[in-house]
């Protein structure tokens, strides 16, 4: 037995080309870890993935309830949506989504750090200038988190 469900509506299951191409044009998406006592716990986050390597990366604070479940259990997913459209006059909304699973963990090198922390800024703003002075103030106190994917998912959705 396989530790991850085939889709249900495999009809409807994108290509791993056209699952990338969705994590690669999305600014966030939801990460989804369980937290305390049980209970699921979903952050919606902003997110680059690194075709290099294959990995999502998130930055954000050195504590809190994220990394407090990251370190009770490592396992995590990551839904991303796109807006969706309309094809012609019609009303329901076309989508597709992207489910990853796999493990996060924090990122120890200084220098990947600085590269997540330059190329998430950069899918919001082109000010080079910027970017550079909120790295040089800000990534001593940012922590990043890498999560490595271990199944993917994907589907076209037509709302009915």
């Amino acid at each position: 037995m396989t530790m991850f469900r085939e889709m249900r509506r495999y009809k409807q299951a994108m290509t791993r080309e056209e699952c990338l191409a969705v994590l690669k044009s999305q600014p966030r998406g939801v990460l989804s870890l369980l937290g305390e006592g049980g209970y699921p716990y979903g952050v919606p986050l902003d997110y680059w993935y690194n075709e290099a390597d294959g990995r999502l990366y998130f930055h954000g604070a050195r504590e809190g309830h994220k990394l407090d479940a990251i370190r009770a259990c490592d396992k995590a997913s990551f839904c991303v949506c796109d807006e969706g459209h309309r094809e012609g006059t019609d009303w329901p909304l076309h989508f597709r989504s992207v489910i990853v699973f796999g493990r996060i963990a924090p990122v120890t090198d200084h220098a990947v750090t600085r590269e997540v922390c330059r190329r998430l800024a950069e899918k919001f703003i082109d000010d080079a200038a910027y970017i550079d002075a909120e790295i040089a103030s800000a990534a001593d106190r940012v922590l990043c988190l890498a999560l490595t994917p271990e199944h993917m998912t994907g589907k076209r959705v037509r709302e009915s």
